[in-house]
């Protein structure tokens, strides 16, 4: 049996939307965060401001996703802010630029090697985590406020095939499946005397140990695929055109939502491609903050 999220009905404005308006407001959102040669503090902050927005709207208990944002905020930025920092690549060469203001440095003696924070530097890694965020926080909270019954017959009602259809509804519900196995086989396993926090030993060695939980979740895992093929088979999936138990209708406010994204993503494209706004530049007020 397939495991979903952590869902559960909210009378939010969030939750209330046709599911496809959420994906279709999302994939303009993310449009408009990766148009070419786009850096521009002015376009990150309001895009981010739209999805914190989003975010909160959905009125998601902190128990629920306190994990989730912890794994997100480490991969945003440990990852990709620690490396625009560090070494200012995957961005414009306006970011590298020599003649921006040393913050820190510390090289190897005699070498032109080590450590160099400028300014622009810094400030490309702020821009960076506002982009990733924008895009991350409406998409996580996709799960927790979209009722899983209804994930196939969004995408299907979006225009897509029967196949890709079913295909991204077991997707959505495989990593909450998966969580749960494990969840279950290591107190199964504590049960028996066998203490997960207490693991020693190398990296080889601590892979080895694991194997009471790794292999019966995997075969687990297999047996679950095996069930859902057979279900889909009896049902003769694929045999011809699929009919649908729900039904999916727009409301003014999803029009509403669905016009706001797509005229986000059109002014990003005027602002860019009609005026040349984007480039990146690093604000004067920055420079005057960090210098003081």
């Amino acid at each position: 049996m397939l495991v979903t999220w952590k869902y559960r009905p909210r009378d939010t404005f969030i939750q209330r939307l046709d599911p496809r308006t959420r994906f279709i407001v999302l994939l303009c959102t993310i449009f408009a965060l990766t148009i070419p040669e786009i850096w521009d503090y002015r376009f990150m902050v309001p895009l981010f401001l739209f999805s914190l927005t989003q975010f909160l709207l959905a009125r998601i208990e902190w128990k629920d996703i306190r994990r989730t944002l912890f794994f997100v905020f480490i991969l945003v930025f440990f990852i990709i802010g620690l490396n625009g920092l560090l070494s200012g690549r995957g961005g414009p060469s306006a970011a590298l630029d020599p003649t921006s203001p040393i913050i820190f440095q510390a090289l190897i003696p005699g070498t032109d090697w080590g450590i160099t924070i400028t300014i622009s530097k810094l400030w490309f890694a702020m821009t960076q985590v506002l982009r990733i965020l924008a895009m991350a926080l409406p998409a996580m909270a996709l799960p927790y406020t979209l009722d899983p019954n209804i994930y196939g017959t969004a995408f299907k009602r979006m225009g897509v095939s029967d196949k890709v259809s079913f295909t991204m509804d077991l997707a959505l519900r495989f990593l909450p499946t998966f969580s749960h196995d494990l969840t279950i086989t290591v107190d199964a396993q504590r049960a028996r005397g066998y203490e997960v926090e207490k693991l020693k030993g190398g990296v080889i060695e601590k892979i080895r140990k694991l194997a009471p939980l790794i292999i019966p979740v995997t075969m687990q895992s297999t047996v679950t695929g095996e069930e859902v093929i057979d279900a889909m088979d009896l049902r003769a999936f694929n045999t011809a055109p699929r009919t649908w138990l729900k039904e999916l209708h727009y409301a003014p406010r999803d029009y509403f939502m669905i016009g706001l994204g797509v005229a986000i993503f059109l002014a990003c494209c005027i602002l860019k491609w009609g005026f040349g706004i984007g480039g990146f530049f690093v604000p004067d007020f920055f420079t005057k903050f960090i210098l003081g």
